[in-house]
């Protein structure tokens, strides 16, 4: 027999205050804590991360549990980690009945994923769901990438200009180490746009959903990746600057002029090519190119 699960009440803006006034609770800036307050939202969410009866969940940043009743009435569990230990009761209060959502107060950036997915799910890989705070969302995907932890895909709320910016092409003003490195890892995918309006309280720019799936292989073939990433970053550290000028003056890449113009001139672009101006697959390789200058 299935247990019962409760209907999600949390999406309802009048619950939501109810709930904050119960615990007194006060929004922590520090912890960058807007709310959803849409339920419509909430439906595209789960939609767009493709939850079933079979996946387990790891939810950063629960806040008061709003989307935790919903991952919980989808997945068959919910790992739901929140560093702000006074939600931490409100949590258990709204999340009670729930009996699929296992609680951490802890900060994910310090949390083993690796073995969380081997406790929890069998060592399968998680789908990670998550309203992230928008000062921490670039080092918290980046953590989960780098890592090489277990993920199928990871379906955020981000800021709508960093959605943009992962989502991106050369090119574009929006371009850069950021777009480079989630489209190393992930293929890039804006659900839907979502107005201040649809948060507690509401923050003062636009936000969106963004899927990122997992590649199984990076799409391109980067001999030493550390080295792919910091060329990248250092191709955008000073934007104006020609790829060449960015590769020289770099403090974490020890490559002469000479080699670096070669390289470029290898890679077969003119010499006053700009960083943004290159493809991924042009990044890895550049990055091979010097790479083997070195051996």
């Amino acid at each position: 027999m299935e247990s019962y699960m409760k209907e999600p009440t949390l999406g309802n803006p009048q619950n939501t205050i109810a709930v904050l006034q119960k615990y007194n609770f006060v929004f922590q800036k520090k912890f960058g804590q807007n709310f959803l307050i849409d339920t419509h939202v909430l439906d595209k969410i789960i939609r767009a991360a493709e939850i079933g009866k079979d996946d387990c969940v790891l939810e950063i940043g629960p806040g008061i549990g709003t989307m935790t009743q919903y991952l919980a009435c989808a997945a068959k569990k919910v790992i739901a980690v929140e560093i702000d230990r006074a939600l931490i009761p409100i949590l258990q209060d709204t999340l009670d009945g729930y009996d699929n959502v296992k609680i951490i107060n802890e900060d994910v950036l310090k949390v083993d994923i690796g073995k969380l997915a081997e406790e929890e799910n069998e060592g399968k890989p998680l789908k990670v769901v998550a309203n992230l705070p928008y000062y921490i969302t670039t080092p918290i995907i980046m953590g989960l990438f780098e890592n090489h932890v277990p993920l199928q895909s990871i379906t955020v709320m981000v800021q709508k200009e960093v959605a943009d910016r992962m989502q991106t092409g050369p090119g574009s003003k929006d371009y850069g180490a950021l777009s480079l490195a989630v489209q190393y890892y992930a293929k890039p995918y804006i659900v839907a746009n979502v107005p201040p309006n649809c948060f507690m309280p509401r923050p003062k720019v636009g936000s969106a959903v963004i899927r990122l799936e997992r590649y199984k292989q990076p799409p391109v073939k980067a001999e030493n990746e550390k080295l792919m990433f910091r060329i990248i970053r250092a191709s955008f550290n000073q934007r104006r600057k020609t790829l060449a000028n960015g590769l020289k003056n770099s403090a974490e890449l020890d490559f002469t002029k000479e080699e670096v113009e070669e390289a470029i001139a290898q890679l077969g672009k003119g010499a006053s090519v700009r960083g943004e101006a290159l493809t991924l697959e042009d990044f890895a390789n550049l990055s091979n190119i010097l790479g083997n200058i070195k051996n």
